[in-house]
């Protein structure tokens, strides 16, 4: 698959234009194309290796969600995005196209607050259960008392 080939499936498909040059293309979405850009890129470009799942605090911009996926034959990568309003951070749970989104989805939602719809299990990863806010957000107040470790 060349680069031209790649970029008009993308296009075709998700009515968005990506950017970048051979082999990676970066790609942002409106989050109503999240779930649909995971499966583009999956079953049309063969990205099944599901590198990273991280997250940007803009403050009041909102919060971006970063995916990363790579078709390890070709080799060739994909990085898409999408902003999510400050007052509503949720977005499609990609697990049910990559097992791989599980526990990344999960950490995001520990750290950031962002809630995966349809997360098989979104609970927290790294800190304990009655932990109080989301350490990554940048609005989070690092003097919050928090409850002792048992």
């Amino acid at each position: 698959m060349t680069h031209e080939q790649a970029a008009d499936r993308i296009q075709t498909r998700l009515g968005a234009a990506p950017t970048g040059t051979w082999p990676s293309l970066g790609l942002v979405l409106p989050r109503d194309r999240w779930l649909d850009a995971a499966h583009v890129v999956k079953d049309d470009l063969g990205c099944g290796f599901f590198a990273f799942l991280t997250a940007i605090d803009w403050k009041d911009d909102g919060l971006d969600v970063v995916v990363r996926v790579e078709n390890l034959d070709v080799p060739f990568t994909v990085t898409f995005r999408t902003r999510l309003p400050k007052d509503d951070s949720r977005c499609a749970s990609l697990t049910a196209v990559y097992r791989g989104a599980d526990w990344m989805e999960r950490e995001a939602f520990d750290m950031f607050g962002i809630q995966f719809d349809g997360h098989p299990d979104l609970r927290r990863i790294l800190l304990p259960d009655d932990w109080q806010g989301h350490p990554l957000l940048k609005s989070y107040d690092i003097d919050t008392p928090y409850p002792p470790y048992r």
